[in-house]
């Protein structure tokens, strides 16, 4: 089965930026909706952005305008562009299709905004 792999989470401040990579094998970029997932309320996993497979993009309101999801097809990387990084942002973040296939989350990779 595959398995989406998550990359890029680290420590940054408030306010700057991170780049997250979401490795997508090609026979699911091309066909399926992708998005980027982190923890929300009780044990849901909250949705906060995706594109789908004709490169149309939408967002969580708490991200909207600070985030966005871009996409390199020849690499087969799904990308989380984070700027104005605030301290609710930290958590795990998750990709995966959209709606989520369980079989394909990854290990997530955790970002962590000090103030």
């Amino acid at each position: 089965q595959a398995q989406l792999v998550e990359s890029g989470g680290g420590l940054v401040q408030r306010g700057g930026s991170l780049k997250l990579s979401c490795v997508v094998p090609r026979s699911i970029l091309n066909v399926r909706t992708i998005g980027w997932f982190r923890p929300g309320i009780g044990s849901e996993r909250e949705l906060i952005g995706y594109m789908t497979s004709d490169g149309r993009s939408n967002y969580a309101d708490s991200v909207k305008g600070r985030f966005t999801v871009a996409r390199d097809s020849g690499v087969n990387t799904v990308y989380l562009l984070m700027n104005d990084l605030r301290s609710e942002d930290s958590g795990v973040y998750w990709c995966n299709t959209y709606p989520p296939n369980q079989d394909y989350w990854g290990p997530g990779t955790q970002v962590t905004v000090s103030s």
